[in-house]
């Protein structure tokens, strides 16, 4: 997949070859991890929307809000097959999920900047959970390197990179050099590398906004970014790019394939899997 990748370029052609509508409760997508023919998914049900502080009270700026935060795993023909919860007390958010070839690895943080977050693994089998590490951070993803056996993850608009030890010893904390795109979603590609997707959200004229999103490659090593891309395709359905929440890419015989789901559960039409298609070159 990683090879695959790095024949892309900002005028590869992809194409919308399938829209898998997710007749289930999603609520708000955050992460994909593919697991055979299971599609894990977190996502994030809000219960009372996070409120902005006028200014500053203990560091935060803004209330915790409430929810309930859902690992759901979804067949390829878009059947639920289970709800996982995770989460504790404010700590509601589930982000990011990566599959190291035996667990699940997730966080579930509390939805505002610069918090504390809770990284579980999550059996794809049995559906266990178990409590790895705490962060004193927002951490909105998280990667297992399976060459080494960290775990790496980002903060709140990934910001900030970090890496730990399974069992949550801290071993680096660094600034995110990239300013291009918020990584919403990464997962381990092979040889100490993660690729990412996410979006920016870029001001347009007349009081509108433009969701500028894109796919990056990352050394885990270094964090060094050694491709990326831009996505310029949008839901079908919304204004929302592909690459705003949930991205996972597989390739086929003869093709590279990215599974979104840019779209709420509240939106007109619901949540799809939207899968985009490029020929291998």
């Amino acid at each position: 997949m990683t090879r695959a990748f790095l024949t892309t370029d900002r005028s590869t052609a992809w194409t919308l070859v399938e829209r898998v509508p997710l007749e289930f409760p999603t609520y708000h997508p955050q992460g994909f991890a593919l697991v055979g023919e299971l599609i894990f998914m977190t996502s994030v049900e809000v219960l009372e929307a996070p409120e902005k502080y006028p200014e500053p009270v203990d560091g935060y700026d803004r209330t915790p809000g409430t929810g309930i935060g859902h690992l759901l795993a979804i067949d390829r023909q878009g059947r639920l097959i289970e709800d996982i919860r995770l989460g504790e007390g404010t700590a509601y958010h589930p982000g990011g999920l990566d599959f190291d070839g035996q667990d699940l690895w997730v966080p579930a943080a509390e939805y505002r900047p610069d918090s504390r977050a809770i990284v579980y693994t999550v059996d794809p089998t049995t559906y266990e959970v178990s409590e790895r590490f705490r962060v004193n951070d927002h951490v909105g993803g998280v990667v297992r390197d399976r060459t080494t056996g960290q775990v790496h993850g980002v903060s709140w608009g990934s910001r900030t990179l970090y890496s730990w030890t399974p069992t949550g010893r801290q071993l680096s904390k660094l600034a995110n050099e990239s300013h291009f795109l918020d990584y919403q979603d990464c997962s381990y590609a092979a040889h100490g590398k993660q690729l990412c997707g996410g979006v920016t959200t870029l001001p347009g004229p007349d009081n509108t906004s433009y969701d500028l999103g894109g796919l990056a490659l990352l050394d885990l090593r270094t964090n060094r970014i050694l491709h990326e891309i831009p996505f310029p395709y949008f839901s079908p359905t919304t204004n929302h790019n592909a690459t705003r929440n949930p991205v996972a890419l597989e390739t086929t015989p003869t093709k590279l394939r990215l599974y979104t789901a840019p779209d709420d559960g509240q939106a007109p039409s619901g949540t799809e899997l939207q899968i985009y298609e490029t020929p291998l070159r």
